[in-house]
C-alpha cells in the first residue's frame, strides 16, 4: 500500500513539472504566433493543462480500467469548476466579461454532452461524435477570441525552440501518467474501493494540480481572460477531447453506476451552477469562493458514500 502511495505521488509530482513545461513553451509559441489572450487560455492553456487527464484516462482505457478513466473526467470537471475556480477567487475575484461568458457557454455544452454519451455502454461511434464536437468548439473559440496585431512580440523562444519543452513535457505527461494509473489500480485493490471512486478523488485532484497552479498564478497578476478561459478551455478538453480519446481506446461498460449517474449529474449541476453565476452577478468574488471550496467538499462527501465500493 505505502510502495503505490509513494508512486502515485511521485507520479503526480512528474505530472505536474510536465505539463508545467509543455504550457511553457505552447504558451510562448502561440505568444509567437501572435495568438490572443482568450484564445491561449482556452485552446493552449487550455489543452495544455488538460494533458495529464488526457494521457491518464487514454491509458486507463487501453488498460481495460473505464471506470477509472470516466472518473478522472468526471472528478476533474468539478474539481476544476469548485476547487481551482473557489481557490482562485479567494486570492482574487474573478470577473466576466462577455466573450468569456459565450466560453463558460460553449465549455458547459460540452460537459453535457460528454454527460450524455457516457451513459450506458461507451463506444467508439460516441467517440467520434465527441470528437467532432470537439473540431466545432475549436472553431467557435477560435472565432470568439480573434487575434492580436499582426505585430510579432519580441524576446522568448522562438518557434523552433519552444517546441523543446513542448515535447518533453508531453513526454514527462505520459511518463507520471502511466505511474499514476498504475499506482492508483494498486491502491484501489488493495483497499476495495472500485477505479471510479479513485479517479474521481485522488486522480482527478492530481490531474487538475495545473489547473490549480495556473490559474493561482494569472489571479495574482489579475489576467481574467486566462483564468476562465484556462477552466473553461480545460473542461472542453476533458470532456470532448478527453471524452473522445477515453471511448476511442477503450469501449466498453462503465461498471461504477454510482459514478455514472450521481457523479456525472453532480458534475453536470456544478457546471450550470457556475455558468448562472457568471451570467448573473458578472464575477466570482470571494465570497462564492468559499462557497465552491465547500461545495466540493461536499461533493467528495456525497460521492464516498457509495462511490468507494469496489
Amino acid at each position: 500500500m505505502v510502495v503505490h502511495l509513494v508512486a502515485l505521488v511521485v507520479g503526480l509530482a512528474v505530472l505536474t513539472v510536465a505539463a508545467d513545461q509543455f504550457v511553457a513553451g505552447a504558451v510562448g509559441l502561440a505568444a509567437r504566433l501572435n495568438v490572443s489572450t482568450v484564445v491561449i487560455g482556452a485552446l493552449v492553456i487550455g489543452f495544455g493543462t488538460s494533458a495529464p487527464e488526457l494521457v491518464v484516462s487514454t491509458i486507463a482505457a487501453f488498460d481495460g480500467q473505464v471506470d477509472l478513466g470516466v472518473g478522472n473526467v468526471v472528478g476533474s470537471n468539478a474539481a476544476n469548476l469548485t476547487l481551482v475556480l473557489g481557490a482562485t477567487a479567494l486570492v482574487h475575484p474573478v470577473v466576466i466579461g462577455d466573450g468569456l461568458l459565450r466560453q463558460g457557454v460553449l465549455s458547459c455544452g460540452a460537459v453535457v454532452s460528454f454527460a450524455l454519451l457516457v451513459q450506458n455502454d461507451v463506444t467508439r461511434v460516441e467517440g467520434a461524435v465527441l470528437a467532432v464536437l470537439l473540431v466545432i468548439a475549436l472553431y467557435m473559440v477560435i472565432r470568439m477570441g480573434g487575434h492580436l496585431a499582426e505585430e510579432e512580440p519580441s524576446g522568448g523562444l522562438g518557434p523552433k525552440g519552444a517546441w523543446i519543452p513542448i515535447i518533453g513535457g508531453f513526454v514527462g505527461t505520459l511518463g507520471g501518467a502511466w505511474v499514476v494509473v498504475e499506482a492508483a489500480k494498486g491502491i484501489a485493490d488493495e483497499m476495495g474501493w472500485s477505479g471510479g471512486f479513485v479517479g474521481f478523488t485522488m486522480v482527478a485532484v492530481g490531474t487538475s494540480l495545473p489547473e490549480l497552479v495556473t490559474a493561482g498564478a494569472a489571479a495574482r497578476r489579475r489576467e481574467t481572460g486566462l483564468i476562465i478561459g484556462n477552466l473553461m478551455g480545460s473542461n472542453m478538453f476533458n470532456s470532448l477531447a478527453v471524452g473522445a480519446a477515453l471511448f476511442l481506446a477503450g469501449p466498453g461498460a462503465v461498471t461504477d453506476v454510482r459514478l455514472q449517474t450521481w457523479g456525472v449529474v453532480l458534475m453536470v449541476a456544478v457546471a450550470v451552477a457556475v455558468l448562472v453565476v457568471m451570467a448573473t452577478s458578472r464575477r466570482v468574488a470571494r465570497t462564492e469562493g468559499v462557497v465552491l471550496l465547500g461545495a466540493y467538499a461536499g461533493v467528495i462527501v456525497f460521492m464516498a458514500r457509495g462511490l468507494g465500493a469496489a
